[in-house]
């Protein structure tokens, strides 16, 4: 074959492309959800008591919410589990409408994907074991630990920080950081001394509490004060418009914190808009 006809192959091949790659630059609009009957939401159904399974469902604060979110639209969520890691590629691709499984506001996401205002506190904290919330009070006490946390959560992002505040003040930093695919095996890893902290959400964490009484202790203050939001895509305005007019009016009649008092036993004070983070 000559250059030539490789380059003709190739162009022809590219042009087969560029509808494919319009179409997914497309807006979705609320009526085409409401043609379709649902709204697929991508979550990863491992993430106790947002999104996880029980006898083959997923349920949780997070299903409950879209749940009342969804019906004056007149469509039903339907959640897709997915690999967290690569949600927001997933996003893109369209094989959801929208993220919802406690995503946390990152600068990083913020400028990769449209939120919600926030539905849900993120703020980190650090789970350990109850024999050591004597020792372990704060991050200075993390010199020398081995400190867990899961891939492509603001607990991964957060360790680097914390890491380096400790060398500042002099110290000698984390013995080791270890990443999990997902919370329950660093948690599974802490119970057996393997690590001595597993960073993750305040809310998350205290059920953590409530399912093993004795067993775990949390230390606040890990971080700033921090939310989570529903993520979209960049070009679906209409669909965070809609979530947003929805858990105003949650908030407004008080379901919203009847299902947080529902699913983490307190009411959480939330702001009324996406946080700006430099």
């Amino acid at each position: 074959m000559s250059q030539l006809s490789r380059r003709l192959l190739l162009a022809a091949g590219a042009s087969t492309l560029l509808p494919r790659f319009a179409l997914a630059a497309e807006a979705t609009t609320l009526a085409q959800i409401k043609a379709s009957g649902e709204l697929r939401i991508g979550c990863e159904a491992a993430y106790v008591p947002f999104t996880y399974r029980q006898e083959g469902r997923i349920v949780g604060y997070d299903v409950e919410l879209a749940e009342l979110l969804c019906k004056p639209l007149g469509v039903r969520p339907n959640f897709v589990d997915t690999a967290w890691a690569g949600v927001i590629p997933s996003l893109y691709a369209k094989k959801f409408d929208v993220v919802m499984s406690s995503m946390s506001y990152t600068k990083e996401r913020l400028e990769r994907v449209a939120f919600s205002i926030p539905y849900t506190e993120a703020s980190q904290s650090l789970l350990v074991r109850a024999d050591d919330a004597g020792r372990i009070k704060g991050m200075s006490d993390l010199n020398g630990r081995v400190v867990a946390v899961k891939l492509g959560s603001p607990g991964q992002i957060l360790q680097e920080k914390i890491n380096a505040s400790l060398k500042q003040a002099g110290g000698a930093g984390f013995k080791e950081v270890r990443t999990f695919d997902d919370h329950p095996s660093a948690y599974v890893a802490l119970a057996q001394n393997r690590v001595d902290g597993v960073l993750n959400t305040l809310a998350t964490l205290a059920m953590v509490l409530k399912d093993a009484p004795g067993k775990y202790a949390i230390v606040k203050g890990m971080g700033g004060d921090n939310w989570a939001g529903i993520a979209a895509r960049k070009e679906d305005p209409e669909i965070v418009q809609f979530l947003d007019a929805g858990l105003r009016r949650l908030k407004a009649d008080g379901s919203l914190y009847k299902l947080q008092e529902k699913w983490f036993g307190f009411r959480m004070e939330l702001p009324d808009a996406v946080p700006s983070l430099a």
